[in-house]
């Protein structure tokens, strides 16, 4: 029986508030769907080469600081996929949520206040054929095929774990040899009841 839609309305509103309490609450503890893609190279034990094919990202920008960020966009991103959309329609959790600060300004050097926070869409939903976001800071946005780095490390997610393991991505690439563009890219795969030392964490670099 199809579930009415005061049933329907109910179910979300009890989600909401879950998220209101733990704005995390909706994501699993082991990684599930995420972008497809294809290793070209790995440089040593925990840096691959990755090439993504072409995927839909729901994003929203939020102030920050970048400890905060995710708990910002999360309820948000959430609501939307579970339903609060034009035709209420729900979409399946996928991983990972990303976070990057906002590109800096060409002509200066200075950071851009504030970050980007994505959730990818299912695979086979397109950007047109996505619900529309009923909350107008929601922003639906093809992401092209590209070249990223990635290097994985478990832990916390804090912003010192991450720095360090920019500061060994980037000194990889240099090594290999290999240039990159933009700002980097937090990747969180696991839901926080996922124990920090078997958490999935990624850093990317897009590369030229």
């Amino acid at each position: 029986m199809t579930p009415s839609r005061g049933t329907r309305r109910r179910t979300w509103l009890a989600g909401t508030l879950a998220l209101a309490v733990n704005p995390w609450a909706a994501m699993p503890a082991h990684a599930i769907q995420e972008p497809g893609y294809t290793v070209a190279q790995k440089l040593g034990d925990d840096v691959e080469v990755r090439d993504y094919a072409a995927y839909v990202v729901a994003e929203v920008t939020v102030p920050g600081p970048a400890s905060e960020a995710g708990n910002q966009a999360f309820p948000i991103l959430a609501g939307y996929i579970f339903g609060k959309n034009q035709g209420e329609q729900k979409m399946a959790m996928t991983a990972p949520v990303m976070q990057a600060p906002l590109p800096r300004a060409e002509d200066t050097t200075a950071a851009a206040e504030g970050f980007i926070v994505q959730f990818v869409l299912p695979a086979g939903i397109t950007r047109e054929g996505a619900p529309r976001p009923l909350d107008n800071r929601i922003r639906l946005r093809d992401v092209a095929p590209n070249r990223v780095a990635a290097i994985r490390y478990s832990g916390m997610w804090s912003e010192s774990n991450k720095n360090e393991h920019l500061a060994k991505l980037k000194a990889t690439l240099q090594s290999a040899g290999l240039g990159w563009t933009g700002e980097p890219m937090l990747s969180r795969y696991n839901g926080p009841m996922t124990p920090w030392f078997m958490r999935r964490n990624e850093v990317w670099l897009t590369l030229n």
